[in-house]
Formats: C-alpha cells, structure tokens, sequence
C-alpha cells in the first residue's frame, strides 16, 4: 500500500503518520509512507487543508487529524 501524507510537517501530520502506521501494523499490510511538504505538489493533488492523505494516487482525506475508524477503512479487509 503506497500512503502521501500531505502537509508542512505539523503536529497533525505527523499525528496522521503514526495513526496510518499503527493501523498497518496492526492489520499487517505493507505500507510505504512518503512524507510531501513541497506546497505545490500539496495543492496540485487539489489539498488546500491539510493533513491531506493519498492511498494508492487517491485523496482519501484532507483537513484534520482523520479518525481511527476512518483510517481503518483505507485497509483491505
């Protein structure tokens, strides 16, 4: 599973990271985590409030700290 977490490295992004690694963890699905911080490439994905999250080239999130249960949904059964 290929996951961009998009933002400026704040507090809620990197809250987000640990979330989405935790929850991989815990399913055991492999996870590739790339951090994006570059604005540009940010807004070019159409994320204007961050943390914006994108799962395999798709924008699943944007804006907050996402849920637990949210981010559960992102995994394969």
């Amino acid at each position: 599973m290929d996951v961009k977490v998009l933002g400026s490295g704040c507090a809620n992004c990197r809250k987000t990271i640990a979330l989405i690694e935790q929850a991989a963890r815990e399913r055991g699905v492999p996870l590739s985590v790339e951090k994006v911080q570059d604005m540009r490439e940010i807004v070019a994905w159409g994320v204007m409030a961050t943390p914006g999250v994108v799962v395999d080239g798709k924008v699943v999130h944007a804006g907050g700290v996402p849920s637990p249960e949210k981010i559960q949904g992102w995994f394969p059964a």
